[in-house]
């Protein structure tokens, strides 16, 4: 893991640690701007980049890290040398191998390492200054695009302290202080959001649910950005489309006896007529949007065991 280290000069290097060697960091959440707007690792690398406007976001994540008597930061846009052509939609002829392999490691580490940060910084660019946060969410709030991307997601559950901030870079609130607003709004419960429930207790479908009004650039990522919510690791294939989210839900039945992966409705994410036969694992997230409200009368132990072969699911 490279984080950004703030030297006592003021100036940032980029540090790699291993595992049980990673000091206490904190994070940043945001969303994407431009891409040519975003400072990139070679950008660090090289000294470039000076001008681009995400170089607010990495000054902002250091006072902030500052701030908090912390010495290393993370930012996604800068701290990994992967291939950017993978993040941003498009795929060059050759991608570098070693880049890739970084790729498959830091989106299969990415719920960890926003769970072991001290603090998470959100920055909701889209919020209007001044705003605050409970008023925000009939207007402003409601339609800040944080809460409608997938990779957010992870980074709303995974760490505990979560610090919101607007677009002026004020701070209007943590997760912990607007729980019932945030629920409101995604859906998720507010022991979740409080950390007070084990993620990984809340039925799959439930889970599903709370991404089904998500988006991403990229079809497989809409499966990718799920994958520490059900704890779960798989390579990454782009390029394979709506598979992605095939495999994933194969990975989770190979882990988990939990029945209510099979709780999807084929109406939805269809434009045109349901089709008379579909098969037993759901096209994408949105086929759970009705999967919200589910209560488990027997824990998953009681359930019979069950799986995906060559013919169909086999359960005994």
């Amino acid at each position: 893991m490279r984080l950004l280290h703030i030297q006592d000069d003021g100036n940032l290097s980029l540090v790699e640690f291993f595992e049980d060697d990673t000091p206490p960091y904190a994070i940043l959440s945001h969303t994407w701007g431009p891409d040519n707007e975003e400072v990139s690792y070679r950008d660090l690398v090289e000294g470039t980049g000076i001008q681009k406007r995400g170089r607010g976001k990495i000054a902002f994540c250091a006072r902030q890290a500052a701030s908090d008597n912390l010495k290393h930061f993370w930012v996604d846009t800068c701290c990994r040398s992967v291939c950017r052509y993978l993040l941003t939609g498009w795929l060059p002829a050759v991608v570098d191998k070693s880049s890739s392999a970084e790729l498959t490691e830091s989106i299969n580490s990415m719920f960890q390492w926003y769970k072991k940060a001290v603090v998470c910084c959100v920055l909701l660019e889209d919020l209007a200054s001044g705003t605050a946060l409970d008023v925000a969410l009939g207007d402003g709030f409601s339609r800040c695009r944080w809460f409608t991307r997938g990779w957010t997601l992870q980074e709303l559950l995974a760490p505990k302290l979560v610090e919101i901030f607007n677009k002026a870079w004020v701070y209007v609130g943590t997760k912990s202080d607007h729980a019932v607003a945030i629920s409101q709004l995604t859906r998720i419960p507010t022991e979740v959001l409080l950390n007070k429930t084990d993620i990984l207790r809340v039925p799959i479908a439930e889970r599903m649910s709370w991404a089904s009004n998500r988006q991403t650039k990229r079809k497989e990522d809409i499966a990718y950005c799920l994958l520490g919510i059900f704890d779960v690791s798989m390579p990454l294939i782009y390029g394979e489309g709506e598979k992605a989210f095939r495999r994933l839900q194969e990975e989770i039945i190979k882990h988990s006896n939990d029945l209510t992966i099979f709780m999807w409705d084929a109406a939805l994410g269809n434009s045109a007529n349901v089709p008379t036969y579909v098969g037993i694992l759901a096209k994408s997230p949105v086929q759970f949007a009705n999967s919200a409200d589910i209560t488990l009368l027997l824990y998953n132990d009681a359930n019979p065991e069950f799986s995906l072969t060559n013919k169909g699911l086999f359960l005994k």
